[in-house]
């Protein structure tokens, strides 16, 4: 089988689930994330664009119900021994079959955790599945259960996040050795994905994002291309990955002559996340990480060009987006443990100069200071 963890790390990880359901009065989980099932048992696939879910009993049993094209995926990628598979056909409703699954497991009346919160689960197969169990027992939202869960990273996770740490900072050193005036971002961005792949790793949860010019100040990857001024701004976030872990970057490289407000919002950047990393350890939250962000900001009258979240989990993600549920915003009480990895982004898009500028890279909590994980230092980037 195509395992990534040992069959002891799948056991440890179904023994914490188990324990939580207790906790939370639960018979049964239905898993729709594709995180979690891949978490959970290694279940390895993009066919959760279809409907499939994961069935967890309170006793342990573990039930796969997917389509017939992921029937050898899940034998193969996946330590599950008991896979259903529902046929695709003409006003198919397969959670009818699923109903008929719980019916077999012996869940009618049962206390039933759903994730809703996913990806995998459209508005169309919510609604099927609340009318298929709407008086089949007590359905309830468990949406961020084992998302709670998969926030501690075990040593063979950590192994595979600080891979990815290193495939990031390769992909910044093959953009580096190319951006220059007159560089094409297409380039720019085959090389960064290439030095990925080239170190065995894996297409990301979501696109890298790259913009240059007015398009610096874009958040999110959108297609076209264009090739960079003498005098340019390039933002890039990208995220090296590894069996799906991610770590990820972001920095905004200057071509040209800087302008006196690119080092000045560089400067707030770096401040910033300095006294961030002061607040990154158990102790706190992740509202307190944003606390920091939005003092420093706004101290320095940037509350209108920042966000309003400056980070988040990252772990083993699926499309369409690397970001985990857990982010770091205003009152999100969440705490920072050991062992969580974590990405830090400063953000400024100062609209009324057309300026952009960004830092960020991922880190790794410890029981003190955090550990960055890039091998980069948090300096201007100037070609």
């Amino acid at each position: 089988m195509a395992l990534h963890f040992e069959r002891s790390e799948f056991d440890n990880r179904l023994a914490r689930l188990l324990a939580k359901m207790q906790e939370e009065k639960l018979d049964a989980m239905l898993l729709f994330a594709q995180e979690s099932m891949f978490w959970l048992t290694g279940y390895d696939t993009f066919g959760y664009c279809f409907f499939q879910t994961m069935v967890v009993k309170s006793d342990g049993t573990i039930v796969l119900l997917t389509r017939s094209a992921d029937l050898r995926q899940a034998q193969l990628t996946s330590v599950i021994s008991d896979i259903r598979v529902w046929v695709d056909r003409v006003n198919a409703d397969p959670t009818l079959d699923l109903k008929e699954l719980l019916v077999e497991l012996d869940l009618l009346g049962a206390r039933i955790g759903v994730e809703y919160d996913t990806h995998g689960m459209t508005g169309r197969v919510a609604r099927l599945l609340d009318n298929q169990l709407a008086t089949f027992g007590q359905i309830v939202d468990a949406s961020y259960l084992v998302s709670r869960l998969r926030l501690i990273k075990s040593p063979a996770e950590i192994a595979y996040v600080e891979r990815a740490a290193v495939l990031a900072d390769d992909a910044l050193d093959a953009a580096l050795a190319l951006i220059k005036p007159g560089a094409d971002e297409a380039d720019i961005l085959a090389a960064m994905q290439g030095a990925i792949f080239s170190g065995g790793g894996d297409y990301p949860a979501n696109e890298f994002i790259i913009g240059s010019g007015a398009e610096a100040l874009l958040c999110r990857y959108k297609a076209g291309r264009r090739k960079l001024d003498a005098n340019d701004q390039l933002t890039l976030e990208w995220a090296g990955a590894y069996v799906h872990y991610h770590a990820a970057m972001m920095r905004t490289v200057v071509v040209g002559d800087p302008t006196h407000r690119h080092r000045e919002l560089y400067n707030a950047c770096l401040e910033t996340i300095q006294a961030i990393e002061t607040v990154l350890k158990p102790g706190h939250t992740f509202g307190d990480v944003f606390d920091m962000h939005a003092k420093i900001m706004d101290e320095r009258g940037l509350a209108r060009h920042r966000l309003n979240a400056c980070g988040y989990s990252l772990g083993a993600r699926f499309s369409p987006s690397w970001m985990e549920h857990q982010m770091f915003h205003a009152g999100n009480p969440q705490d920072i443990e050991e062992n969580m990895s974590l990405f830090v982004h400063m953000i400024i898009m100062d609209s009324d100069t057309g300026t952009a500028m960004t830092l960020g890279q991922t880190y790794l909590t410890t029981s003190q200071a955090p550990k960055a994980l890039s091998r980069h230092r948090l300096e201007f980037l100037n070609r």
